[in-house]
This record gives C-alpha cells, sequence and structure tokens, in this order.
C-alpha cells in the first residue's frame, strides 16, 4: 500500500504531491518526517523522486548553492511530438476539397461582405453565419514578408527562402506562402505571385513572380 501525501520539503515555503510508501494507514499521519528514496535511474525530471518514506530524523540544514557547477548543463534535446485529429466542419470541408482542384474557395460575409479565406463558417468580425462560396486568385500580392535564415528539421528548403503574407485576388484575409522562382533578396511588398502546383499536392508548392507590375499599396494595405 502507499499513500498520497503533500510534503513540504525543508527549506521550502509550499509543498508538493507526490507518493509516500507506508505499510498502512495507522502509519501516515500529519506532521510525520518523510524524506525522498530515489529511482535508481534518473532523468532529470520529477519521476526521479520514486517516492518519499517515513523518516526519523531531524530537519536538515539548508546548504545553499553559490551557483557554480563542475559540469553546467547548457542545453538539452528533448523529443516532442504532437499528434492531432482535426475535424474541418462545413465551411473547411468545401475549402480542401476545393483545393483537390486546384482551387481556392472561401466565403463572403452577408453583412459586412468581406470574402474570408480559409473560410471558418462564420464572419469574425460581425459574427454571423457565412454559406456563400466565393473563388479568388490563383494570384495575388504579397502584402508583408520574412526571410527565413534557419533551416528547419525535416524541411528540404534551402535558406535562405521567403515566407510570405499573400492576399489572393478577391480574398479580404491574406494566406500564408513560400515565395520562389526570385532571389530572397528581391522579394517586396506588392509583388504579384502566382500559384505553383507539383503533382499530386494537395496545395501550392510555393508562390511565383507573375511578371506583372507590383500592386499599389493602397490596395493591400488593410491586408498587412
Amino acid at each position: 500500500p502507499f499513500a498520497w501525501a503533500l510534503v513540504r520539503l525543508d527549506g521550502a515555503d509550499t509543498a508538493l504531491l507526490h507518493a509516500l510508501d507506508a505499510p498502512g494507514p495507522d502509519a501516515v499521519h500529519t506532521g510525520m518526517r518523510v524524506r525522498i528514496r530515489w529511482a535508481e535511474e534518473r532523468t532529470g525530471a520529477i519521476t526521479d523522486i520514486a517516492c518519499f518514506e517515513p523518516y526519523d530524523g531531524g530537519p536538515a540544514e539548508p546548504a545553499g548553492h553559490t551557483g557554480e557547477f563542475a559540469d553546467p548543463v547548457t542545453g538539452i534535446v528533448a523529443a516532442a511530438r504532437l499528434d492531432y485529429t482535426y475535424s474541418p466542419g462545413r465551411a473547411q470541408t468545401a475549402y480542401i476539397n476545393a483545393l483537390s482542384g486546384r482551387r481556392t474557395v472561401g466565403e463572403r460575409c452577408p453583412s459586412c461582405r468581406k470574402v474570408y479565406v480559409p473560410p471558418r463558417g462564420a464572419c469574425p468580425t460581425c459574427g454571423v453565419a457565412t454559406s456563400e462560396q466565393v473563388e479568388v486568385g490563383p494570384r495575388g500580392t504579397v502584402t508583408t514578408f520574412c526571410i527565413v535564415n534557419i533551416k528547419a528539421k525535416n524541411l528540404d528548403i534551402e535558406v535562405p527562402y521567403v515566407y510570405a503574407h499573400i492576399a489572393l485576388d478577391g480574398a479580404d484575409l491574406a494566406l500564408h506562402g513560400r515565395i520562389g522562382g526570385i532571389p530572397y533578396d528581391e522579394v517586396r511588398m506588392g509583388l504579384r505571385v502566382e500559384p505553383v502546383w507539383t503533382e499530386g499536392a494537395r496545395y501550392p508548392d510555393h508562390y511565383r513572380p507573375t511578371g506583372e507590375p507590383d500592386a499599389d499599396y493602397d490596395t493591400y494595405k488593410e491586408l498587412l
């Protein structure tokens, strides 16, 4: 048997919840002294404390620490994975299905008449449902952008490259997209671009310049 106990370590002002190894309920009471039983293999997590166990000794004298270490830890590599189950709903389903046909569709708000891409099923400004589908693009305008200089793991794109906000023609919301077919230091606000699709892709691989004159700032200043 074991108990869950709130344990305030000597020198601490708050308690932590952890397992207490005890032979039975009669061996556990408020105010009893306990000590840490360390796990045989430790990784630097709370599980390094296997449990607490009864202890008859007195309180330890906090030794303090100067902050100096013989072999300081300067960094760690922690594996992380996030798995998602995404339910797109009516509006997003139409958007995804359209992408399979190399089209981009949004939905128009019946009140403010703005076209939102990708659609969410409701206007975030007016708070009313949207249902009127509107095909936008395929061309658009770079409204703002950033130059990426750090290579991402498992992403086969050479740095530096440009990631941009792209306002597709007819849309009132900018999408994210990578810019290609042009040196990174020639990308600019107002650049006119079009999507480049690869075989079997469900979305554009990147956007490239169309050769059109740059868009006037006033035509996209609300979409930065």
